[in-house]
């Protein structure tokens, strides 16, 4: 006898309808898997047939050949146990067939019957809708992930005699109800530690640059002596960032299902993403990427921070793939099957030492690098790359009287109230604009139209245009951050005092 069941596969971050196709019939025993699977897809021959043996049903001792369609598409990971294992069922007539048309199965199952969660639950769900499906049956693991999309009954169950029950009497089972006792938000799938501006000493310079990079979204970087807080100060630009709005959420929940970040993890993202690789960090893991692509770092990070700490360590052409998405807010990645996008809209923040030594231009400490080492340490980081990023900071070594105060500094709560109203200002702007965030989004006709100057402060661009050897593309990006920093005043027009402050911020252009 033949069965059909409805599953789906992701492709990038997208799903796609895969039907699984199950025919029992007279032949030796055995069972086939057929349209292209995964080899972990194919593991779940004898996976499925210990999983029903165990769960109390009689497996057929019959010639079984299981085909996923289309043919054509790659079907990977264990998500389709659950499906290829109803469709067993139906087609040795355990259960019935009735639903099977109508709802989606994804599930991983065990030896034991019992069912595991599987990555890519929510932007499936998303589009089963489009699919012409009316359910999603999922593990219970899963089921707050997949009942985030309105208008979709989703089902979910411990074990797959608990499916089979639902299948054979679908009338006694009630869809999963949306946990709101959280406010339908939990903390993000990364371990970062939230921490507070209060605990910096000092630095004010170094305050008001992360005040500015998260208020208009600009790339940052800090550089200094080793200890004198880049780092800490650093890790706490999450803390004064605005909350995810409810559409964003779904983007950055989306990416992070795809990546697997959500099992056993309740439902949509609250906290912006926060990912700090180590310097080690190769190409492919930032950018994304494997024979059939899936996110990177740089994906991870959307609508949040990539923090690269100890930027000079990481190999320059691993730092040259951050050029197109610090550009684009994308991330292609072209392989001989297929070619994807991924989004890639984060801040970029990092940090670096002076020199090999560390204390080039430090005030206690003397510096025993050679001109020549200097010029090799500044060189693994290559001009376009630094371009890009719009504030470059110094962030200097505490005087003793700093290191032995008590913190005084203003806390992150008070910070962040200013950041969300000038990022509140700037999104009037943006209403009738698409994808348009935060001031670094901002394209030319944007800068042309929002980023009007006076003579004064024309004149003042101009001169450190002349004076720096600014290219273009840096002296938009000045104006993006004067126009940040207006919006912090309060101001509807870029002063000559905005400009001079964002010129201040190119400071490695000024030391070359």
């Amino acid at each position: 006898m033949l069965a059909r069941v409805w599953s789906a596969s992701i492709i990038g971050i997208d799903a796609v309808k895969v039907g699984v196709e199950v025919d029992v019939s007279g032949g030796l025993p055995g069972i086939v898997v057929l349209g292209f699977p995964h080899p972990a897809v194919q593991e779940s021959r004898e996976r499925v047939k210990a999983t029903l043996k165990n769960a109390g049903f009689a497996f057929p001792m019959r010639k079984i050949v299981i085909n996923l369609t289309p043919a054509d598409l790659r079907k990977e990971g264990p998500a389709f146990n659950l499906p290829i294992s109803l469709g067993i069922l139906s087609a040795s007539e355990l259960v019935k067939a009735d639903l099977l048309g109508d709802y989606l199965f994804l599930g991983e199952v065990s030896l034991d019957g019992s069912l595991r969660p599987v990555a890519g639950v929510l932007p499936i769900a998303a589009a089963a809708t489009k699919m012409g499906i009316s359910g999603l049956v999922v593990p219970t693991d899963n089921a707050q992930e997949a009942a985030v999309v309105e208008g979709l009954n989703v089902y979910a169950f411990n074990n797959v005699a608990d499916v089979a029950n639902f299948l054979n009497n679908s009338a006694s089972f009630q869809a999963v109800q949306l946990d709101n006792s959280s406010g339908n938000m939990q903390a993000t799938p990364i371990h970062h530690q939230m921490t507070d501006l209060r605990d910096v000493k000092g630095q004010a310079h170094p305050r008001r640059a992360l005040e500015i990079a998260a208020t208009g979204g600009h790339n940052l970087i800090f550089f200094g002596p080793p200890g004198s807080g880049k780092t800490m100060l650093a890790r706490r630009l999450p803390g004064i960032l605005p909350p995810l709005e409810f559409s964003e959420a779904l983007e950055v929940t989306r990416i992070y299902s795809v990546a697997g970040f959500l099992k056993n993890r309740g439902s949509l993202v609250r906290d912006r993403p926060f990912r700090s690789p180590h310097h080690s960090a190769s190409g492919p893991s930032l950018v994304g990427g494997g024979s059939y692509p899936h996110p990177g770092e740089i994906s991870t990070s959307h609508l949040g921070v990539l923090f690269l700490d100890e930027l000079t360590e990481f190999k320059r052409d691993v730092l040259e793939f951050l050029r197109q998405p610090l550009e684009d807010g994308l991330v292609t990645i072209s392989r001989t099957r297929q070619s994807l996008m991924f989004p890639a809209q984060f801040t970029l923040v990092a940090s670096t030492n002076r020199c090999p030594c560390g204390y080039y231009g430090d005030t206690i400490q003397q510096c025993t690098c050679s001109p020549r080492h200097r010029e090799q340490y500044w060189a693994r980081l290559s001009g376009p790359l630094m371009v890009r990023i719009d504030l470059q900071v110094a962030v200097n070594r505490l005087k003793p009287e700093e290191i032995t105060q008590q913190p005084t500094g203003e806390d992150s709560g008070s910070v962040r109230e200013r950041v969300q109203i000038a990022r509140v200002r700037a999104q009037k702007r943006f209403k009738t604009e698409v994808n348009l965030r935060c001031n670094a989004q901002m394209q030319s006709l944007h800068i042309y139209k929002w980023c009007q100057l006076d003579d004064a402060s024309r004149n003042l661009l101009e001169a450190a245009i002349r004076k720096l050897g600014l290219s273009a593309r840096a002296s938009d990006r000045i104006l993006k951050v004067a126009r940040t920093i207006a919006d912090l005043a309060g101001d509807e027009d870029i002063k000559p005092q905005y400009v001079a402050e964002a010129i201040q911020y190119r400071t490695i252009d000024r030391m070359q």
